[in-house]
């Protein structure tokens, strides 16, 4: 089985005068999220059919952009696992690209057999909008520091919601064990996101509390301790290899006692 990852080319974005700037929108969303096919464009190849298919990975584009993560597991392995992952994914909805609990649905779908699932979810439904002009106010610039808004804090809860949800689905269709890999802080790179540091902690905290209080034997890994802003790469989003070897490591631990 050829189980290559083809990295896929970043989308350039224009930065030129104010009557582009819809242009850059559109861009900068594209390039980060995906948009329908173009998701799958700038997601690592899905494997559908592995070494292991009792471990599957699903979720958003630090997993699916490159796949090094994925690549640096399998190598600690030294077997491939299926792999569902697509940039833009959200936890909740599918307007940019299939939502991450259709992903595993999909894998399901492939082969019911499934022992763990490996992933994250709920980035791409507060960082979407921030991009798109903070329309979910999750930003906290230094003048609003400590005051997350009611808004942001809504949405961040209803991700628990979605979470919970997600989870004891997965626990009702068989599967062992679920590693949900949390969000570290973004900086200011193509998209102005070093704001976002309270949104994060926030989400964290609501993520990990939808691993402990779902049915599903889940544990929560926080990538927050580990990575730097030299770990991330142009976009102030996505981690460049370093970063992608640091999560690698951090889920290997709870990884490797299951296989």
């Amino acid at each position: 089985m050829d189980n290559n990852i083809k990295k896929r080319a970043a989308v350039s974005v224009p930065s030129r005068a104010a009557h582009l700037r819809a242009a850059v929108v559109v861009c900068a969303a594209f390039l980060f999220t995906g948009c329908s096919e173009l998701g799958y464009l700038l997601s690592n190849d899905k494997v559908t059919d592995a070494d292991n298919n009792q471990v599957v990975f699903v979720g958003d584009s630090i997993f699916a952009l490159s796949g090094e993560i994925q690549n640096q597991l399998e190598s600690k392995a030294g077997e491939t696992f299926r792999r569902y992952t697509v940039s833009g994914a959200e936890l909740s909805g599918e307007l940019i690209a299939p939502s991450i609990p259709n992903q595993f649905r999909e894998a399901v779908s492939d082969d019911p057999n499934i022992d763990i699932v490996v992933g994250d979810g709920g980035g791409n439904d507060l960082l979407i909008p921030a991009i798109m002009f903070n329309s979910n106010s999750c930003k906290t610039p230094w003048y609003r520091f400590g005051r997350l808004s009611q808004k942001c804090i809504d949405i961040i809860d209803n991700t628990y919601v979605e979470g919970v949800d997600f989870l004891n689905e997965m626990a009702a269709a068989g599967v062992r064990k679920g590693i949900f890999v949390g969000y570290y802080y973004t900086k200011n790179g193509l998209f102005r996101l070093k704001d976002m540091k309270e949104a994060i902690d926030y989400g964290n905290a609501t993520l990990a509390r939808a691993c402990k209080n779902s049915v599903l034997d889940c544990t929560f890994v926080d990538t927050r301790p580990v990575i730097s802003n030299s770990d991330i790469i142009f976009d102030g989003i996505h981690p460049a290899d370093s970063g992608s070897k640091k999560i690698a490591d951090l889920i290997w631990p709870k990884l490797q006692p299951l296989l």
